[in-house]
């Protein structure tokens, strides 16, 4: 059976209590009975499949030397000694710098050379995001990959409504899409930006809408540092105070302002998760030539300089908190001033600074299946194949936009999810490595078969066809006399239908009505208690 195929518990049924009095980690519920009965009550109710986060057994694919990146490393020291960082609106942070031994002149904090890598020294190499279904939970860091879908697009786009404002409605679709997408390992953040809402409270809809229809891991709001907190009284009251305090439930994306700016929001937030032990991505969010120089080698020490600084900040906040080593670098046409994907020299920082997290010691984030193209056309999936080659060549542990992402960012395509998360499914297979057992080096098929004959009858195929080879669920490999038969239709149009079929079919993972009626009891007193804003 293959990884995708492994049908793991569709528990999260909330928290057992007493595991939450304890800080330990959520029960799971037991299996049912094997037999004849069972299997043929589990072919009756439809189940939710789920891959685990894959773990690569092939070489990483690696660009620097060690010169290289001895030489990016002092560049980047350079930078954070000489020129210095912004840490702006946060007195506080200045403070911790300034008692951390950092030269403070008015907001720009110039770091002594090896002491931000110093700080970094206590972030964990590897940490477990955990789900309210413990079969769902992710190990991020080390041989681990974990793709999330896209994240932050004001706009989404289906093959029968075009491109337009995204709804509460529309989020609450990518959630239920992302949860029963075998292929995608984490429900990600804000997979888009629900405008019918106040600007000041949506965060709760969001969240809520992960913890709702969901049991994968989620990330919480960093719009504010009060919508971080809310998150985290959420997550306490999903998983209990206790365990959250012990355990990461919780990933955020906090971005740099490049170049060399961390502003007083992100900050903001990022102390307020680091503080209750949640996950930070401090990531530089860079399109070079605007926000970096045009060299690999310029953007590679800008973002390590950007990314060590916030790392190091996170463990000034409270050392041993998990973080991730963010990059998102991209060119920019210098014609035009747009942002383009799918280009050699942004591939090159992604191997790059993959290799300086792993020396650093620290998961690292980028990747994905970018793209520039407003439609999920030729262009689209160029673009997205040579952004997500690199990604799993490169060793990154944390994919965001791993799917969905359409027009630079600006649209989550419902289609273009569903035809990313089906290049996905293949990467277990190839991260796996060759089968090298006695059923994959196939020695008796081959003495079975002998030479002039074929393999299709033989006991070897007989047993191992219905897994041999993956098989898409987006291509089209009939011959033409059948989809021309079927309506001429592409792959644009196929999967739109696929998109109606799986949100008529989704169902809910199971949560305990107790926790429900508590969270939305938090929501609504929360949102009660202040005014409606659009900013």
């Amino acid at each position: 059976m293959t990884a995708e195929a492994r049908d793991l518990e569709n528990a999260g049924t909330g928290i057992d209590a007493a595991a939450d009095a304890a800080g330990e980690a959520p029960g799971r519920r037991g299996r049912s009975g094997g037999g004849r009965e069972a299997r043929r009550a589990s072919r009756a109710k439809p189940s939710q499949l789920q891959a685990p986060y894959i773990t690569r057994n092939v070489p990483v694919y690696e660009v620097l030397s060690e010169e290289g990146l001895e030489i990016i490393e002092a560049n980047a020291d350079t930078i954070m000694e000489e020129i210095g960082i912004e840490f702006q609106d946060d007195a506080e942070a200045l403070e911790l710098w300034r008692s951390a031994g950092a030269d403070v002149q008015g907001t720009r904090v110039h770091i002594p050379r090896g002491l931000a890598r110093t700080l970094c020294a206590t972030a964990p190499s590897t940490f477990t995001q955990h789900a309210r279904n413990p079969a769902r939970s992710v190990e991020v860091g080390g041989k681990n990959t974990i793709f999330a879908p896209v994240y932050g697009p004001p706009f989404v786009s289906d093959v029968d409504g075009g491109r337009r404002y995204a709804t509460i409605e529309d989020f609450q679709n990518f959630v239920k899409l992302t949860y029963m997408l075998p292929s995608l390992h984490h429900s990600g953040g804000t997979v888009c930006e629900p405008v019918d809402l106040p600007v000041n409270k949506r965060h709760f809809d969001m969240v809520y809408a992960h913890m709702k229809y969901s049991d994968k891991p989620f990330m919480g709001s960093v719009t504010a540092p009060e919508r971080a907190q809310d998150t985290v009284d959420m997550a306490k009251i999903l998983f209990g105070a206790a365990f959250v305090e012990n355990n990461t439930v919780c990933t955020s994306l906090i971005n740099a302002n490049s170049p060399m700016v961390w502003d007083g929001t992100m900050l903001g937030a990022l102390k307020t998760y680091a503080r209750n032990n949640q996950a930070c991505i401090t990531t530089p969010f860079i399109l070079a030539g605007a926000m970096s120089p045009v060299t690999v080698a310029g953007t590679l020490a800008q973002t390590l300089a950007e990314a060590m600084a916030g790392i190091a900040f996170t463990q000034l906040v409270r050392p041993g908190a998990p973080v991730i080593f963010g990059s998102f670098a991209s060119s920019i046409s210098m014609q035009s001033g747009a942002p383009t994907f799918g280009t050699p020299e942004p591939a090159m920082v992604l191997y790059g600074c993959a290799q300086l997290a792993r020396r650093l010691g620290v998961p690292f984030r980028s990747g994905g299946s970018l793209c520039g193209s407003k439609t999920p056309d030729a262009q689209a999936a160029y673009e997205s194949a040579q952004t997500l080659n690199p990604t799993v060549m490169g060793g990154v542990n944390f994919v965001l936009h791993a799917a969905g992402w359409l027009e630079g960012g600006l649209v989550a395509s419902y289609e273009k999810l569903l035809m990313d998360a089906d290049q996905l499914a293949m990467m277990p297979t190839l991260l796996g490595g060759v089968d090298l057992t006695e059923n994959g080096q196939a020695m008796d098929a081959i003495r079975e078969v002998g030479p002039g004959k074929h393999f299709l009858g033989c006991a070897h195929t007989q047993a191992n066809f219905e897994n041999a080879f993956f098989r898409s669920k987006v291509a089209d490999n009939n011959t033409y006399e059948q989809w021309a038969a079927e309506g001429s239709r592409d792959a644009y149009q196929r999967t739109g239908d696929r998109v109606k079929t799986m949100l008529a079919e989704y169902q809910a993972p199971d949560i305990d009505p107790a926790v429900d009626e508590a969270l939305v009891a938090f929501m609504t007193k929360r949102k009660a208690s202040f005014p409606d804003s659009m900013v």
